[in-house]
């Protein structure tokens, strides 16, 4: 019997039995973890108030063995808000939507329990921290967080030099498969050919330049997401059932 402490993200929750929960989190130091929160559901329960999607939390697990992740599903027993960031999202639609693809492209992005993924969880507090801030339009901060997921999932998209001879850019053609634009030469059926400015919007996302991505035209941002969904569903193998109503809204 062993306590683990780790910092983390609900991503999601299920209901167990009449009063308890199951509570899907990516941490810190144990990647994503499936845990047990018993009485939860009650009506008076702090306890559950804290576990909510979004939220940004201090958690103690109790496990039965040795290791965190094992035969059965780990109980959380305590629990400490961080930063609410559900507080700053869900009564905003735009930016509800774009936080539900967000924690959906974490859980995608790490199908594995108990193997540490840092770099997406750090993606996913910053992703979320600006996001309840309202710093940027909630779509362009989706997309951001998709491209940059992509990147340190190894599936990081070519914006300027070729993705298949390395031919400096700018170059037309964009390719899912080929990775990002491609020349003339590396041209492969299936291409299209994106506006300048929608693919420069997609380059200022990935790196961080949002002096230029806020500066984007409303159809040219509809154009980046629709390349960016492109993309994100062809290395997923399969679609965020959530991005269906952030293209809606």
């Amino acid at each position: 019997m062993s306590l683990f402490r780790d910092d983390g993200v609900v991503l999601r929750t299920q209901k167990l039995g009449e009063a308890d929960r199951i509570i899907t989190l990516l941490t810190r130091g144990h990647g994503r973890v499936r845990a047990v929160a018993r009485g939860v559901r009650r009506t008076k329960s702090k306890f559950g108030a804290r576990l909510e999607p979004f939220s940004h939390v201090d958690v103690q697990f109790f496990a039965r063995g040795s290791e965190l992740i094992g035969r059965g599903l780990p109980l959380c027993t305590q629990s400490e808000t961080i930063a609410p960031y559900g507080s700053g999202i869900v009564a905003d639609y735009a930016r509800y939507t774009a936080g539900t693809a967000m924690l959906e492209t974490a859980e995608r992005f790490t199908d594995h329990e108990g193997e540490p993924a840092v770099q997406q969880y750090l993606l996913l507090v910053g992703g979320l921290r600006t996001l309840a801030a309202g710093e940027h339009a909630p779509n362009l901060i989706l997309d951001a967080f998709l491209l940059r997921s992509l990147a340190v999932n190894g599936y990081a998209p070519s914006f300027d030099t070729c993705a298949k001879c390395g031919m400096p850019g700018p170059n037309r053609f964009f390719s899912v498969g080929a990775g990002g634009v491609v020349c003339a030469e590396c041209r492969v059926p299936g291409s299209v050919v994106p506006s300048a400015e929608a693919i420069a919007l997609l380059g200022a996302l990935l790196t961080g330049d949002w002096e230029t991505a806020d500066a984007s035209e409303a159809r040219h941002v509809r154009e980046g997401s629709g390349l960016v969904s492109a993309y994100l569903h062809w290395h997923m193998e399969r679609g965020l059932r959530s991005l269906r109503y952030v293209e809606k809204s």
